[in-house]
């Protein structure tokens, strides 16, 4: 006979026989002291505290993770000791195991309850006259004050370009970074090496060493639910998200030039004309990442540092750019442009460091602007070259790619 009960949902008949145990130990007694087998018409029911001692004791609250968990009897045998995590969609067994002697059960060396949740404990136990007693108990383990959560990129069941980065941001500073980068795993079919890298102690982001290949799905569990993240700081979440990485899109920006090349699949589509960052504003070079589309925003050159001296209002304030798609995080937008000469694009850069494309007022899908914001997802790569300005840099948006795969993982605290 095994010792300790197996978890419920390996087999619909052994939590059949356990409920049935149970039900019929608690008729036979009303509850007061559970008896069966042996047991005469004159004996006296024992009470269940008397014969089976669980710790913590029945409704106890905030008990500690790493508290002290132990069921035991003073003589006798335990028979069977099953300790759950209940009232959770996923409920799941403690694992423990009896003393030789069977006076004792405790949990597995190393085993951490989680945090916030409510746990029952049952147990069965044989004294030696042959009677058998039985024991319910539960208690909940305690909420801590202080909690992290991670805000993460792209969006659930999304489809993305290529040079899509899982990012995440976290509410709090993460201490523990080695702890939190292993609760949380990325993977793909087909499979590929994933690496995390940290910017600073909130930001951690997911790449390959090359563009995703069209078609892979990614799967991204997080387990970080009751990771210490920094002293009495706790993670909630445990949950698996995913995306699926469509057509490959890679943009080439040639700021001498002012032209983009657009290629799908490494074949070129088409060449458009643009207008890039003037000399006293240039536009980065490297590869960007597009993270989010905007059919029609507005842009204030107040918002990202470029600020009339003498006004002190932005140079410039368009509440109607349209086409707009975010390269990075401090302002590199690609986007239709309706206010400049039509013979300015392909000819001349007069931007603020933003790669327009020609546009009309209120956009119209037969422009350039229009023609490539519809063919664009979240996640598509691009590259600007040639231009009077360094590499945009690998924190600034989804910068990522223009980090080489040494350093990217060298940037992980599980290098």
């Amino acid at each position: 006979m095994k010792h300790v009960l197996r978890r419920a949902g390996l087999g619909t008949v052994a939590a059949v026989a356990w409920a049935g145990l149970m039900a019929g130990l608690a008729g036979c007694t009303g509850g007061s002291g559970p008896l069966l087998g042996g047991i005469g018409a004159g004996d006296k029911a024992r009470a269940p505290g008397d014969t089976i001692r669980v710790i913590p004791e029945d409704g106890a609250k905030g008990v500690p993770a790493d508290g002290r968990l132990e069921v035991r009897i003073p003589s006798g045998r335990l028979e069977r000791v099953r300790v759950m995590k209940v009232e959770d969609a996923q409920p799941a067994e403690v694992p423990g195991a009896l003393s030789d002697d069977g006076l004792r059960w405790r949990p597995a060396p190393g085993t951490r309850l989680a945090l916030a949740a409510k746990y029952s404990v049952d147990a069965v136990a044989l004294d030696g006259h042959g009677r058998r007693s039985a024991r319910h108990s539960t208690f909940t383990t305690e909420v801590p004050e202080h909690r992290f959560i991670g805000y993460f990129k792209p969006e659930n069941r999304s489809v993305v370009g290529t040079g899509m980065i899982v990012s995440f941001s976290f509410n709090r500073p993460i201490e523990n970074r080695a702890a939190v980068e292993r609760a949380i795993r990325v993977t793909s079919r087909p499979p590929v090496e994933v690496a995390g890298h940290w910017f600073g102690k909130d930001r951690l982001d997911f790449r390959p060493q090359k563009y995703w290949k069209p078609g892979t799905r990614v799967t991204v569990d997080l387990r970080l639910r009751d990771v210490e993240a920094a002293r009495g700081v706790y993670g909630i979440q445990d949950k698996t998200v995913g995306f699926t990485v469509g057509r490959s899109q890679v943009s080439v920006v040639d700021a001498e030039e002012h032209t983009m090349e657009v290629r799908r699949d490494g074949k070129l589509v088409t060449t458009l004309p643009i207008t890039a960052g003037a000399p006293k504003t240039t536009t980065y070079n490297g590869k960007m990442v597009v993270t989010e589309l905007f059919d029609v925003t507005r842009m204030n050159g107040a918002t990202v540092g470029f600020t009339d001296k003498k006004t002190g209002k932005g140079e410039y304030d368009i509440k109607d750019v349209p086409h707009a798609m975010r390269l990075t995080d401090s302002g590199t937008f690609l986007h239709g442009n309706y206010w400049a000469p039509p013979s300015t694009f392909g000819t001349a850069n007069v931007s603020h460091g933003c790669v327009g494309l020609r546009d009309v007022k209120g956009g119209s899908a037969d422009a350039p602007a229009g023609w490539f914001f519809d063919r664009t997802l979240i996640g598509d790569v691009v590259e600007v070259v040639n231009s009077q300005d360094r590499t945009v840099d690998a924190h600034n948006g989804l910068g990522g790619w223009n980090m080489d795969w040494k350093r990217w993982k060298a940037g992980s605290a599980l290098s």
